[in-house]
């Protein structure tokens, strides 16, 4: 248990790295590691410092790269003749708290100050989160809105936006997809563009890999013909509790009478439904409501 826990605990710090080097340093640098830190960075500097840098972390680069090619934090006025597309609205989601304090610090406080932005994360009480909601949809002037994935996922409707960016992924892509869902809502007008910020040649790639396994499998076994049982028929729905070897015949389906059905387990000799047939008739509700009454169980134990 303790090895297991080891190696997970590897995979997280390997996909913290991953989005910005800050998620696994504290504020004090370990000494195994300063020695080979200040090998990058000029001599004297404070490391910590220096990592807040934005180049330190591609992907806010990316981050930044996509806002502006979205008209976000772009000054049109200082740029005569530039070619700026319409404005959008975009969700940041992270899966750490920690990385939209980068986010919010190192990069919308630092280089794109003209940005107006909200932010809704596991810290913000649970009364509060539509109010930010409903501020973020009703107001075009806010450009973006940051949320966690855990808290961004959970029932909102955000189709005012139609750009989302995810900074970090989960290994289970319901999860994410349960957040692109966000704008993906009844009311949506607009294309909605999802971005995912991948570090080539890293485990986060073998995460997305997996996502798409786990999608695919997902597909194949739920799917259009197996969706709901609505539409079965009482045979169909008993079938399902025949063994393989009783209903497939030369590698394909075939119905079952009751005569293939063993009379010393079916006990009647005339299959399932004898069965079901021969069972007494069901309660009403009021018998049910009548018979397990709590109030007069209790009564009795009081007596």
């Amino acid at each position: 248990m303790c090895v297991l826990s080891h190696i997970f605990q590897a995979l997280q710090y390997l996909l913290k790295l991953c989005s910005h080097p800050l998620l696994v340093l504290s504020q004090k640098v370990p000494e195994s590691l300063s020695c080979h830190l200040s090998e990058l960075f000029p001599s004297g500097s404070d490391i910590i410092s220096e990592l807040h840098k934005l180049h330190h972390s591609p992907k806010l680069v990316a981050l930044q790269e996509i806002m502006e090619e979205c008209g976000i934090g772009v000054d049109a006025s200082s740029s005569e003749g530039a070619l700026h597309v319409g404005q959008h609205r975009v969700l940041i989601f992270a899966q750490h708290k920690a990385l939209l304090d980068i986010i919010e610090r190192d990069l919308l406080q630092t280089h794109m100050k003209n940005v107006t932005y909200l932010r809704l994360d596991g810290s913000v009480e649970p009364e509060k989160r539509f109010d930010i909601v409903k501020a973020f949809n009703s107001d075009p002037t806010i450009d973006a809105l940051l949320l966690t994935t855990h808290v961004g996922g959970l029932g909102l409707n955000l189709t005012s936006a139609d750009t989302l960016i995810f900074m970090e992924h989960d290994w289970n892509p319901m999860r994410d997809h349960q957040a692109m869902d966000r704008a993906h809502r009844l009311g949506q007008r607009k294309v909605v563009n999802v971005h995912r910020l991948i570090m080539r040649g890293t485990l986060e790639e073998k995460v997305m890999s997996l996502q798409r396994f786990k999608v695919s499998v997902a597909n194949a076994v739920i799917n259009a013909e197996n969706s709901s049982l609505k539409t079965m028929n009482t045979d169909q729905l008993l079938d399902l509790f025949a063994s393989a070897e009783n209903t497939r015949k030369g590698g394909t389906i075939s119905k079952r009478s009751s005569d293939d059905v063993d009379p010393k387990l079916m006990g009647t000799g005339k299959g399932v439904k004898a069965i079901l047939g021969g069972l007494e008739e069901l309660w009403d509700q009021s018998q049910y409501t009548e018979e397990y009454n709590l109030s007069q169980f209790l009564s009795k134990l009081n007596g």
